[in-house]
């Protein structure tokens, strides 16, 4: 696969507010609002500090960010990208490769499982949340069916993207697609299962570099591995936007699970079709 060209390259925002992210210029320039976030921003409190979007599982309550500030970060985001009066949707992510469709007519329910949303409701902002897994954001050239993909290594394996793009009703070969800020390859060290399950799923081509020093230890590209599986699903590869920015090693910007041992905030990824009768 060829070298990224470097005009498709995310473009880092600082809002009136203070809230900084990263944005795609292919989605906006199908009036497509959408944000990949980071840290800086918000009102929350070390070791959330500061624009916190979720609470890592797997802790007690008392060690949890407030829902207060975490409602006042997503205030702040939605403000940020001109989507005040949008419904946010999540679900509860699994590591799987299941894909949810949010229909107009349905009640959404932020509680199903699944690791992708799609949608085509101008009234809906699509949100997964991540520290270290990459997030990927999807639209159809018209601005009027997006998706957002929660992608780590086991969603990867389980096929988590190519679902979405199948899922889209849409010929791949015209959408459009932005990978966010993810755990670099040189800090994503890996044990034997992880080798094994990308070497299953990707054969020869697998993203995988051998551990100079560690027999059993080798380096994933998320980010390529991604990328792969985007062109493998039929996008074009002049239509996918990426960034080097590596949530484990800039720490400035960025939350990360493995960086700070589980006890740390969240980014989110959210993305919106295009609203009715804006862009022509």
């Amino acid at each position: 696969m060829r070298p990224v060209d470097s005009a498709l390259v995310l473009q880092r925002c600082n809002d009136s507010q203070g809230v900084v992210y990263y944005h795609s210029p292919l989605l906006d320039g199908i009036g497509v609002p959408h944000a990949f976030t980071t840290r800086i921003g918000g009102v929350s409190r070390a070791p959330y500090e500061s624009l916190n979007l979720g609470n890592p599982s797997g802790l007690s309550p008392d060690q949890h960010d407030s829902a207060d500030h975490i409602a006042e970060n997503y205030r702040r985001l939605h403000h940020a990208i001109g989507c005040e009066s949008r419904l946010r949707c999540f679900v509860h992510q699994v590591h799987g490769g299941d894909v949810l469709r949010v229909a107009p007519d349905r009640g959404f329910a932020n509680g199903d499982c699944a690791d992708a949303l799609i949608t085509s409701d101008s009234t809906k902002l699509l949100a997964i949340r991540v520290a270290d897994c990459a997030p990927v954001l999807v639209a159809t050239e018209d601005g009027h069916t997006v998706a957002a993909i929660h992608a780590g290594w086991r969603g990867v394996v389980a096929n988590v993207v190519s679902n979405t793009i199948k899922a889209m009703d849409a010929p791949s070969d015209r959408l459009f697609a932005a990978i966010g800020p993810c755990i670099g390859f040189d800090a994503f060290e890996v044990g034997a299962e992880v080798v094994e399950a990308f070497t299953q799923r990707f054969g020869n081509a697998a993203p995988v570099r051998a551990h100079s020093s560690v027999a059993d230890k080798a380096y994933v590209d998320l980010r390529t591995a991604v990328r792969v599986q985007l062109v493998q699903a039929g996008v074009s590869v002049d239509r996918i936007e990426m960034t080097d920015r590596c949530t484990y090693r800039d720490a400035d910007e960025f939350f990360s699970h493995r960086r700070d041992r589980g006890i740390t905030g969240r980014m989110a990824a959210v993305v919106g079709p295009r609203a009715a009768g804006s862009f022509g």
